[in-house]
């Protein structure tokens, strides 16, 4: 059993992994941005440790702050929750690598179904069935995206290769708006996840939805 876990989270998605953790008799230490330190999570967690600045990328991004948090809290393990840091490979490799436990994916797992670009080539690789896109990341050359939406019809969804939680998408219903939902994207997938990487699908606006989280 895990003595003391550190939330790497913040908001709702902290609360539920302060909720499951106190039913299982875990301690817990809430770590959060300067501007998040009377939040509920921080207030009902045993310990608390503030990372950064409001802005994210300083903060809940921040890896190295995370882990020191981990360590000068003497907890054993980190809990990414979904979001920020929770499909970065490196910082589950670095958590592993500090001596605490990572709780989700290993490394290499996230590495190839984190990143959404890699995932979809993953599954194309083992003969699943994928919606028309870019076929990799959409790159600075706008003649070059607008071709691509083209091709595949409007409406098309632009997505964070990053992202989760369902953050980091903009439906686009024309080519009038395509080049503008993207740079907005790339740079609101930057502030999110730390990658402003983005890639191209069509958009499907009534599918049958089945999804499977492991």
């Amino acid at each position: 059993m895990l003595k003391k876990v550190v939330i790497a989270n913040r908001g709702e998605i902290a609360l539920r992994i302060l909720r499951a953790c106190k039913e299982m008799g875990i301690k817990t230490v809430a770590v959060h941005s300067q501007a998040d330190k009377d939040l509920m999570h921080v207030r009902l967690a045993d310990e608390s440790v503030c990372i950064g600045p409001p802005s994210s990328t300083e903060s809940y991004l921040h890896g190295p702050a995370i882990i020191s948090a981990a360590e000068v809290t003497d907890a054993v393990a980190i809990h990414p929750g979904y979001g920020f840091l929770a499909e970065n490979a490196d910082f589950a490799e670095q958590v592993e690598n500090s001596g605490f436990i990572f709780i989700g994916p290993k490394a290499d797992v996230i590495r190839l179904m984190g990143d959404k670009v890699s995932a979809i080539k993953a599954m194309k690789a083992a003969g699943v069935p994928t919606v028309p896109g870019s076929d990799g990341p959409l790159t600075e050359d706008g003649d070059r995206t607008l071709e691509i939406a083209r091709k595949i019809g409007y409406p098309v969804i632009i997505k964070a290769a990053a992202g989760g939680g369902g953050r980091g998408m903009r439906v686009v219903h024309s080519e009038a708006a395509l080049l503008n939902a993207v740079f907005v994207t790339q740079s609101e997938a930057k502030a999110a996840f730390g990658d402003g990487t983005v890639y191209l699908e069509k958009f499907l606006e009534k599918p049958r939805h089945v999804e499977i989280q492991v």
